[in-house]
């Protein structure tokens, strides 16, 4: 597990960070269920769902590899109230999956689909900041599999549980759904300066219309 930074750097950074959060040094690993394993000839990546043309577009583990890689310097703010500044990720843009394989018209949000059926839903829009990566590399590293090896997304301006390690896939939707952390009483956006921690403080528009 990381360590709270010192008092020095804390005060120093105090102003970047979201309300409630604690600068972290290192990176504690965080998540639910175990670390699955690695099996790159199996592994796929898939865009299906409301897809522009109507078909599954999927690569594999060599292809996705192939797609053009970018680096961006990115916050990572953990609901635990931990907070990670300027970490550099490197991956594939959000962007680039979605000028891949585009989604239809009337698509608003997406499910990003992990290991085990673990899923986040996101907002198009918040999918598509141009700092939202499918992330393989930290700090010019490739990932540990605690942190999500082979690629986890990354949403630097949401809580970090609305980028899940270890994904498969994401699925285009024309009307918002719950994922699993939502499901489970964490807040449908996850904006962590307005501090959207869990689901009572949803306000109209925030969630799926029941």
């Amino acid at each position: 597990m990381g360590q709270p930074e010192s008092r020095e750097r804390q005060g120093a950074a105090q102003s970047e960070l979201p309300p409630g959060q604690r600068l972290q040094r290192g990176w504690p690993v965080t998540h639910y269920g175990p670390v699955p394993k690695f099996k790159p000839e199996r592994w796929e990546f898939r865009v299906f769902g409301a897809t522009a043309d109507g078909d599954k577009h999927c690569w594999n583990h060599e292809e996705f590899s192939a797609l053009p890689f970018e680096s961006v310097i990115a916050d990572l703010h953990c609901v635990t109230k931990f907070s990670m500044l300027g970490a550099e990720w490197g991956g594939v843009m959000a962007r680039t999956i979605v000028e891949l394989a585009p989604p239809a018209p009337d698509v608003t949000h997406v499910m990003v689909w992990a290991e085990y059926g673990f899923s986040s839903n996101l907002r198009l829009a918040d999918f598509l900041s141009d700092r939202t990566v499918f992330a393989t590399h930290n700090g010019g590293e490739l990932l540990t599999a605690e942190h999500g090896f082979p690629l986890r997304l990354v949403v630097p301006h949401l809580y970090a549980w609305k980028g899940p390690k270890w994904v498969r896939g994401v699925e285009y939707m024309t009307a918002d759904r719950r994922g699993f952390w939502e499901e489970r009483g964490y807040h449908n956006v996850g904006d962590p300066w307005r501090e959207q921690r869990y689901s009572y403080q949803e306000e109209p528009g925030d969630g799926p219309e029941l």
